[in-house]
């Protein structure tokens, strides 16, 4: 995912995590805030597991993010893994955030 979609400072999470609305589900949660260009960040805590594992499944999200941009409506996206995240398959963790967007109604008209 090229470095403009991405959101990397606190603020911007902060600002994220105050003004967004959330939902969430077992193996993660995602918080929206409308804006007119489109960024993504990914929270993954000492709770889902070790170095290894916490990359790897910001990895396996960030390209489930990646697949989906196209069809999205802009806004600042925030996934917060949870710890089921570490033990889900990237098919798993597909449906869940698909399942999240779907729900927020994120997805653009057809």
């Amino acid at each position: 995912m090229q470095r403009q979609y991405r959101i990397r400072k606190n603020g911007q999470f902060q600002y994220v995590f105050r003004k967004g609305k959330g939902l969430g589900c077992r193996e993660m949660s995602l918080t929206y805030v409308r804006a007119g260009r489109m960024q993504v960040g990914f929270s993954v805590s000492k709770k889902v597991g070790n170095a290894v594992t916490r990359n790897r499944v910001k990895r396996r999200l960030r390209e489930c993010f990646r697949l989906q941009m196209s069809t999205l409506k802009n806004g600042f996206y925030v996934f917060a893994a949870r710890p089921a995240a570490a033990e889900a398959s990237y098919a798993q963790l597909e449906k869940a955030m698909n399942g999240l967007l779907r729900r927020h109604n994120l997805y653009r008209d057809a």
